[in-house]
């Protein structure tokens, strides 16, 4: 039989459990004004249980998003039920400090949170329920994953020499456009160059030497191109680029000025100054070719043309011999 002493311990039991426990606890009136503040709650706030007693959580916590938290809780007032929110919906209700070493790099705290009616004697809802979860840990390794499946993907996708794309990534544009310019009968043009006389590059000044002048002329390209072009690295010396929305006199332009700017540099290696020169092939997508190897076989064509020619010139292909 329960006596009033055992109440009043089964009571002690329970208030010790939720001061100690690893969640927050917090319960509210439906005027929102605190009437329970756990240890949890003590400790990552610096503030006590009896100095947020009675005050309105929003007053005391003015960053709490207060249209957000009160459409939830009329919902589970009204309906009755709880509701539960994961960081990934909102990474936090209360901006807690991240105190975890392991998961310092954050600065926050993640929090999945509970909200819960608590009903009267008589079936009413009269307070709510809120239980904090610290999931810091849990999210920092989901977040950490996620940003390392990207920088592979990235990688998968990227040269790592220059930073443009790979050659089948680059390629599977080059598919894109090509079946697009079929839909919809846009302009667009194919460029293929390489750096002429790369061979003595490196047999004279050493592959660091040539890696330089790689990477130079990759951020020559990127520097000239415009955002909704694409270029790639597609092996070796020879480097490709789509440029949409462009017919020849403007794909033109845009190669001879890549073409000048690569004349009148010089790279500065460990080894040598190094001075030199690219050759540049343009492929106006027609109607001719019947698939994109095709067309990258024009590109290709105006780029020997541009080399047989001397070199350090850039050929369209409807002009090449």
């Amino acid at each position: 039989m329960d006596t009033p002493e055992n109440e009043a311990h089964a009571f002690h039991w329970l208030m010790d459990m939720l001061e100690s426990v690893e969640v927050g606890l917090v319960v509210l009136d439906l005027d929102y004004r605190v009437e329970v503040w756990n240890g949890f709650m003590e400790s990552h706030s610096a503030m006590t249980g009896s100095s947020i007693h009675g005050k309105v959580l929003f007053d005391v916590f003015p960053d709490i998003p207060k249209n957000w938290l009160t459409r939830k809780v009329e919902a589970v007032a009204m309906l009755n039920t709880r509701t539960f929110t994961s960081w990934e919906q909102r990474p936090y209700l209360f901006r807690f400090r991240n105190t975890r070493p392991i998961t310092g790099t954050q600065a926050f705290m993640f929090q999945n949170l509970t909200i819960s009616p608590l009903a009267g004697s008589d079936g009413s809802v009269q307070k709510i329920c809120l239980m904090v979860y610290d999931v810091t840990d849990i999210a920092t390794s989901r977040l950490a994953l996620e940003k390392a499946n990207a920088q592979l993907e990235k990688l998968s996708m990227t040269d790592r020499l220059t930073g443009l794309m790979n050659r089948g990534t680059w390629e599977n544009l080059i598919d894109a456009e090509f079946e697009r310019n079929r839909r919809y009968g846009n302009s667009v043009t194919l460029v293929m160059f390489d750096i002429d006389h790369f061979k003595p590059v490196n047999d004279t000044n050493g592959h660091l030497a040539g890696d330089e002048v790689i990477k130079f002329t990759a951020n020559v390209l990127m520097e000239n191109l415009r955002q909704s072009d694409y270029a790639g690295r597609y092996g070796g010396e020879e480097f490709g680029i789509i440029l949409p929305e462009t017919d020849a006199p403007g794909a033109l332009t845009i190669c001879e000025r890549i073409r000048q700017a690569i004349a009148n540099s010089t790279v500065n290696t460990s080894g040598a100054d190094i001075r030199y020169t690219v050759s540049i092939g343009i492929a106006p997508l027609t109607d001719n070719p019947e698939n994109y190897m095709q067309w990258l076989q024009q590109a290709d064509e105006a780029l020997y043309a541009a080399k047989k020619n001397g070199r350090n010139k850039v050929v369209v292909h409807e002009q090449a011999p």
